[in-house]
């Protein structure tokens, strides 16, 4: 429908140091996931904290790496879980979508965990999956699990500043990143076996109606996590095609940012100076990519 919208490249950032990958492979998760195949970690969840340090989640083996502007990694906690999306409460806890335990939140100054959602009405979720904080404080989150077109069956939930939790949309193949329009009258979910993103309405009762499909992607794996600039304007992880696609906020295709190094991009963040700069997990290879998009060679495409 549109034309291929000019590309440029990812570089790399920072790499999972040696002493942090493992090697024996036998998370229960690479099985299912990977079928078995070996991986010394699979990066998720990049988010960045007041200090401009980048927080990471290592979903197999259940870590979470903190890492400096200077690109030096620190592990801040190792526990029983499988982390994959990260975001930063106001009060400076980084909150999880935690596949196998559910929401948690975690203390990045001395690694406690604390366990905020994880059975509603006794009942476990299916293996929630990415999450975000509207301005009033409200958590939003994605339950995916194995849910897929031939099991759609993923949920999108709001945990509210009260603790309760709703149910905001169901009956989704796959529902995995998630963020609110800058306006918060909509939420927008990476639907990953249909390879769209839906745009889902918020009604003024805290309900949704008219969801529509807002971009249709092809290829890869379908997207995965999403991110959004100071312009308004859409980056979408497509793994498999090793890119980001960035949209305008009417959902034009402006920009692809590729890997130069794997093809599993799983998820991305804005940071650096106003925001200009995308960062972006790589987990074929353990490696966090960046790429400036405020430069004098975007200039010609309207995007600087």
């Amino acid at each position: 429908m549109f034309q291929a919208p000019p590309i440029i490249h990812f570089e790399v950032f920072a790499s999972l140091p040696d002493r942090f990958r493992r090697v024996d492979g036998s998370a229960p998760w690479l099985k299912v996931q990977k079928r078995n195949a070996p991986s010394d970690s699979f990066l998720e969840g990049p988010s960045f904290d007041r200090d401009g340090n980048l927080y990471v989640t290592d979903i197999p083996y259940g870590r979470i790496f903190k890492i400096a502007p200077d690109a030096s990694v620190e592990l801040v906690v190792e526990y029983d879980g499988e982390p994959n999306g990260l975001k930063f409460h106001r009060d400076g806890r980084a909150f999880i979508a935690d596949h196998k335990n559910g929401i948690l939140a975690l203390d990045v100054t001395d690694g406690t965990l604390e366990t905020i959602c994880d059975r509603p009405k006794l009942e476990r979720f299916r293996g929630v999956n990415d999450l975000f904080f509207a301005s009033n404080g409200d958590l939003y989150f994605t339950d995916q699990g194995q849910s897929g077109l031939q099991d759609p069956s993923g949920r999108l939930y709001r945990l509210d500043r009260s603790g309760r939790l709703e149910c905001v949309l169901d009956g989704i193949p796959s529902p995995n990143g998630v963020l609110l329009s800058p306006d918060e009258d909509s939420v927008l979910v990476s639907v990953t076996r249909a390879n769209q993103v839906w745009r889902a309405p918020l009604l003024l009762d805290g309900g949704t109606s008219k969801v529509g499909a807002f971009l249709q992607l092809s290829g890869g794996f379908g997207p995965d996590g999403m991110a959004m600039d100071v312009d308004g304007n859409l980056a979408v992880s497509h793994p498999g095609l090793g890119s980001v696609w960035l949209f305008s906020p009417q959902g034009e295709p402006i920009l692809r940012i590729a890997s130069k190094t794997g093809k599993v991009v799983t998820n991305c963040a804005f940071g650096g100076p106003d925001r200009r700069w995308l960062y972006a997990t790589e987990a074929d290879t353990g490696l966090v990519l960046q790429a400036e998009l405020d430069t004098p060679g975007l200039e010609m495409f309207g995007l600087s």
